[in-house]
């Protein structure tokens, strides 16, 4: 089946007890069974639920993996990624990563005797320079939050396996319809499905999909114990969400190459990091590895006052942390999703101080280009 047919048809079978054709919300706690060890399949809803179980075959099935599980939140599903490594195991982790990430390394796991080295995975070989005897891991996002610089994850994942490493890739900024990173070697992928697979800003949630068997039951072990879990009215909207991905995905990739191509044009714009643009270092390899370039854009004003100016004075645009929603949203990644990393290590990745994300929505573009074009005069 196509991509748009999968999406809206994976785990989404009609309802057996009633035919609804959208999975219910089993807001259960429980389930009755019929004897000791005899029941329908499902027992305690931390460990399973019919809703979230819909969600999880749906998404896996987009990422063409044979095992996925939903979470309570994108840092939730990291971290329980990150279980499949121990103490004084190495992490080769990209120097440009979402804020939360590197502070889940760097204040958290730490303390658990992980080791992690920042690696600029742009150049594989830096990161072939950067593993060691112990290095079990190399955790990527590709494009990256929010300097958009991308990871090729084929020669990566060749690399890691010969060295005995997994590779995990955070896809939130493509999503599966942009972008397959286990169709590229990739081992794990992981999911804010808070942003594109939701899509509509009422859902916060996370994912993992991957096809190791060892690894799954790991993770799934991990998922019931810990119990940070999607809840069901969560799951429920992120399955109402995925069935639109194609359609909103395209929206967003065409908004996203117009905002990029008027900001390029723009005399008060010192810079422009956008994957889709011919200017921008890894433009053949987002061809390559992508099937478009997405609605995340990134762009230099010059100062925090300029900055300031931009995100203050926009109307159409929301001045909002996430991404991902069919609403348009601009933030400061210096002072919101960015301000864990230390100050030096932002100036060095070109996160300053005045640096706006936009994540460019599904609106009339006219209008996208009109509000950011007054709020730089």
């Amino acid at each position: 089946m196509g991509f748009s047919t999968t999406a809206i048809h994976a785990g989404n079978e009609p309802d057996a007890s009633t035919g609804s054709v959208s999975v219910p919300i089993y807001q259960t706690s429980t389930y009755a069974q019929d004897g000791l060890g005899k029941h329908k399949g499902y027992e305690y809803a931390r460990t399973q639920n019919p809703t979230r179980s819909a969600l999880e075959k749906n998404i896996s099935a987009l990422e063409g993996a044979k095992f996925g599980f939903a979470f309570a939140s994108g840092m939730s599903a990291t971290d329980a990624t990150l279980k499949l490594v121990k103490a004084g195991d190495h992490v080769i982790l990209g120097n440009n990563t979402y804020g939360g990430t590197f502070r889940l390394f760097d204040r958290i796991l730490t303390n658990y005797g992980i080791e992690f080295d920042l690696v600029d995975t742009t150049d594989v070989h830096n990161v072939e320079q950067a593993f060691r005897e112990n290095t079990k891991m190399v955790f990527v996002e590709t494009p990256t939050n929010p300097v958009m610089s991308l990871t090729d994850l084929e020669a990566v994942s060749s690399l890691a396996h010969t060295q005995g490493a997994i590779v995990v890739c955070d896809n939130t900024f493509m999503s599966p319809y942009l972008q397959r990173p286990l169709e590229l070697g990739v081992d794990v992928v992981v999911h804010s499905t808070t942003k594109y697979l939701n899509g509509h800003s009422d859902s916060v949630g996370g994912f993992v999909a991957l096809n190791d068997e060892r690894h799954a039951e790991w993770i799934g072990f991990v998922q019931n114990s810990v119990g940070a879990i999607l809840s069901p009215f969560d799951s429920f909207m992120v399955l109402r969400g995925t069935k639109t991905l194609a359609v909103r995905m395209d929206r967003h990739n065409e908004n996203g190459q117009a905002v990029a191509n008027f900001l390029v044009e723009h005399p008060k714009v010192e810079k422009v990091y956008y994957p889709g643009l011919v200017s921008h270092p890894q433009h053949e390899l987002a061809k390559r590895q992508q099937k478009g370039f997405g609605g995340m854009v990134s762009f230099e004003t010059g100062s925090l006052e300029n900055a300031k100016s931009v995100l203050e004075s926009v109307k159409v645009f929301t001045l909002a942390e996430s991404l991902g929603g069919v609403e348009s949203l601009i933030s400061h990644p210096a002072t919101m999703t960015h301000a864990a990393v230390p100050y030096e290590t932002r100036q060095e990745l070109g996160i300053t101080d005045g640096l706006v994300r936009v994540s460019v929505g599904i609106e009339d573009i006219e209008d996208l280009i009109s509000d950011l074009d007054q709020a730089l005069d």
